[in-house]
């Protein structure tokens, strides 16, 4: 069985609709003005965290997303409809990075958490916008702004508040199995758990009112040496325990290594894996205490956690022998966790200014001019918009479009970076050829 757990998409929102150029054409009105109305917007795509997903496996089979475009602009000032919005479900606990850069896009901790990764491109304006006293027939309507496109990279790590840690065949998946309603696949031999699985524990009657807890467990893939540094799955296994706030450490009673040397070799994974990870709360749990062999490693390892400061425990899943009080010490541990969050959370509420972060954002006017081979690359949010919104067929499109980029300084700046008559510009994914089209 493949567990998807990263996948990479294509998002492209949609076109904005083209602007109209129609004139009112009526009887008895001989002299009909422009009426063109405007395009409608395209529609932008959106990722919604779901908590009944728990793989990207769709995304890997379906790569490519593309939002609807807007519709045209029409005579009588009739706009264009707008374009339908994508919403893309993907689980939750799924980190969105853009492909290219690597920039963090969206992190989906938090059911019905929705980002937009692709905005829809704006409606052309209809030639009745273009109508002044000196020109009363615009022939002249704007395109429709292109939809964004970008190409995401999905991960995927579990949200779980309690995560079970181990070398293969501890017997995490027969506890998760016991304490939840989760069927994992079960077997006497190692590495039968290749892929995370996820359960909700229940401590308590939820029946008297609170006097109850809950929280999700997940059972993590055995880990083996040298997992930190991507030996067998280890990275793909261990991104999914960064999340959790409290671990159970179970470890093979029937093992013929040193239980305690097991322990710490666990250990010195997560924390080469990261440093973080290794200060979560832990609880030492010896497994199959119902067989002699489990029952004479107990009272060593007992001792060794105690002096480590670490709650130990022994349990049989086979018996249940132990297990109760294990999810009773669990509860507890996760509750005191819960209440020093929310309390941390609030020290640092009250510690940020009332004001908030200054925020100076790049003037939606400014460009930058590359030199790219045979020509010249113009980035820029504004100047590619509008020239992406320019009809190159336009005449009074092209005059306006060299006003407003001579008034933004770009006609000038491309002289001073050394343009010369027939060198290719770029902005976007529209060229002109200087001195020609221009």
């Amino acid at each position: 069985m493949q567990f998807y757990d990263r996948a990479k998409i294509f998002v492209t929102a949609g076109n904005g609709g083209n602007g109209s150029k129609h004139f009112r054409r009526e009887k008895f009105v001989p002299m009909g003005g422009p009426d063109g109305g405007d395009g409608g917007r395209g529609g932008s795509i959106y990722l919604e965290a779901d908590a009944s997903l728990n793989t990207l496996v769709d995304f890997h089979y379906h790569p490519h997303h593309r939002a609807k475009s807007g519709g045209n602009g029409g005579g009588q000032k009739m706009h264009g409809a707008k374009g339908d919005d994508l919403v893309l479900h993907v689980p939750t606990g799924t980190i969105v990075r853009n492909a290219d850069t690597g920039a963090l896009v969206a992190d989906l901790t938090e059911p019905g958490q929705r980002v937009m990764v692709a905005r829809g491109g704006r409606g052309g304006l209809g030639n009745v916008h273009f109508a002044t006293s000196t020109n009363q027939a615009p022939r002249e309507a704007q395109l429709g702004e292109p939809g964004e496109e970008f190409t995401l990279e999905l991960e995927l790590k579990l949200i779980a508040d309690v995560g079970l840690v181990g070398y293969p065949n501890a017997g995490k998946s027969t506890l998760l199995s016991v304490v939840t309603q989760a069927r994992p696949k079960i077997a006497d031999y190692p590495f039968t758990t290749l892929v995370p699985n996820l359960g909700v524990a229940l401590v308590g009657d939820p029946t008297r009112g609170n006097n109850f807890s809950s929280f999700v467990i997940a059972d993590i893939p055995g880990l083996i040496e040298g997992a930190a540094q991507g030996v067998g799955l280890g990275h793909e296994f261990l991104r999914h325990v960064e999340r959790t706030r409290l671990l159970l450490h179970l470890i093979d009673g029937l093992s013929e290594r040193d239980p305690w040397e097991e322990f710490t070799a666990i250990n010195r994974e997560l924390e080469e894996y990261s440093a973080e990870l290794a200060t979560r709360p832990q609880i030492v749990v010896l497994t199959k205490i119902d067989l002699q062999e489990a029952r004479d490693k107990w009272p060593e390892l007992e001792r060794r956690a105690h002096e480590a400061g670490l709650p130990a425990m022994a349990i049989s899943s086979a018996t249940r022998e132990g297990v109760q009080e294990l999810m009773n010490l669990t509860a507890k541990m996760f509750g005191e966790i819960k209440l020093e969050e929310a309390e941390q959370q609030k020290r640092l509420a009250a510690e940020v200014p009332a004001t908030g972060p200054v925020l100076r954002p790049e003037p939606e006017d400014a460009f930058i001019i590359e030199q790219m081979d045979g020509g010249y690359r113009v980035r820029g949010k504004r100047v590619e918009r509008m020239v992406a919104m320019t009809d190159p067929d336009s005449p009074e499109g092209m005059e306006r479009l060299e006003r407003q980029m001579r008034k933004l300084g770009v006609w000038e700046a491309l002289e001073q970076a050394g343009v010369e008559p027939g060198d290719l510009v770029r902005f976007g994914k529209v060229e002109f050829f200087w001195g020609e089209e221009m």
